[in-house]
């Protein structure tokens, strides 16, 4: 592999044009491709929509006829099969281009290094591995759909520097400023969908809604566990105008309130049985229904049952220069908690923000 500097420029463009799709693209990657001929830049693009062109094609039908003996950067591989649109590697064959730069091979084991070695045959120069680990992490939830069948789940808290979500009385509004509060709310566009218990439902009777000016976003379909039906129905997240809600339950919560709810428009997502719900089903079933990534929101009981099931994949922590204190006051990990202090789940921090006076930082498992 030759690579340059100039290959990390580019390719560092490329990964912008890919973020400008942040939230749009699901169940697909966020892919960017940047079209360079004789040092300057001839065509760029990026994928914006399930079903829509791919970032490939945007940059050639940019470029036109100066795609002739360009190279093309692309944060993935392209792709080599058709699927809801033609194969990106046949058309880049097709323009005339003779080097392809990749940032990372497709991670669907069905088809990676297909559409490298469909380049290669028809003589093009394919270099791997430029910003690879930028690339993977950009792409963090299509990598984990594509291998497992099964969404990522991020954790998200506001917390006091001594770790409190609330006060000893439950008052919690507003442990973080508004400046990481339009943060967190933005975070819900990201994901695909935003998760919490009923018992934050009862507490705050939130809407699970972005709720940002001046901003074009999407709403999250909202999840709530409530395995015996406890929310009331006049809830605002029942509001199915603002977006689309699933209540997961259980085939022993009321029929007459599961017909109600249907009736509301909201949509169930019944388990076998009774009892608490079981995360491992309910992740394989998320991901049957193309969902693939889920942004849990607490309270500190649900977080607690993904973290013991080490299910976290990413965190996303708000903290705030503020001390709460009080023995009784909560946390934002419930449960058990682990016995010793080496059996912690371990995370390392990729991101750090400044939002006025609250750090936002975010972590990746290990």
């Amino acid at each position: 592999m030759t690579i340059n500097n100039q290959d990390k420029k580019y390719m560092r463009r490329a990964l912008e044009l890919a973020r400008l799709a942040e939230g749009w693209t699901s169940p697909n990657p966020l892919v960017g491709a940047v079209l360079v001929r004789d040092g300057q830049v001839v065509g760029e693009g990026y994928h914006q929509a399930a079903g829509t062109p791919h970032a490939e094609i945007h940059a050639l039908r940019a470029a036109g006829e100066k795609a002739y003996q360009s190279t093309a950067y692309v944060t993935l591989e392209p792709c080599s099969h058709y699927g809801r649109t033609p194969p990106c590697s046949k058309a880049l064959i097709e323009a005339g281009v003779n080097r392809v730069v990749m940032a990372m091979t497709d991670p669907n084991p069905l088809v990676s290094g297909r559409g490298a070695t469909m380049l290669q045959e028809a003589g093009i120069a394919v270099d791997v591995g430029v910003l690879e680990e930028e690339a993977a992490i950009l792409n963090r939830p299509f990598i984990k759909y594509i291998t497992t069948g099964q969404p990522l789940v991020a954790a998200k808290m506001a917390v006091s520097i001594d770790g409190k979500i609330a006060t000893r009385s439950g008052s919690s509004q507003w442990i973080t400023g508004e400046k990481a509060r339009s943060a967190g709310r933005y975070l819900r566009h990201v994901y695909d969908a935003i998760l919490v218990g009923s018992g934050t439902i009862l507490a705050d009777n939130p809407q699970l809604t972005v709720r940002l000016d001046g901003i074009k976003t999407k709403n999250p379909l909202r999840i709530v566990l409530d395995g015996s039906l406890r929310i009331p129905l006049d809830s605002r997240v029942l509001k199915v105008g603002e977006a689309e809600t699933l209540i997961v339950t259980t085939e022993a919560s009321s029929d007459k309130k599961k017909k109600e709810m249907e009736q509301l428009g909201v949509k169930l997502l019944v388990q076998p049985g009774s009892g608490k719900i079981d995360l491992p089903w309910l992740l394989k079933s998320l991901g049957k229904l193309e969902v693939t990534a889920i942004l849990v929101e607490g309270g500190g009981q649900v977080h607690g049952s993904f973290f013991e099931q080490d299910m976290v994949d990413i965190i996303h922590l708000y903290l705030a220069p503020k001390i709460i204190g009080g023995s009784e006051a909560p946390g934002p990990v419930g449960g058990l908690g682990v016995n010793k202090v080496d059996q912690a789940r371990k995370y390392r921090m990729v991101k750090t923000e400044q939002h006025d006076e609250d750090l936002g930082i975010t972590y990746v498992r290990c």
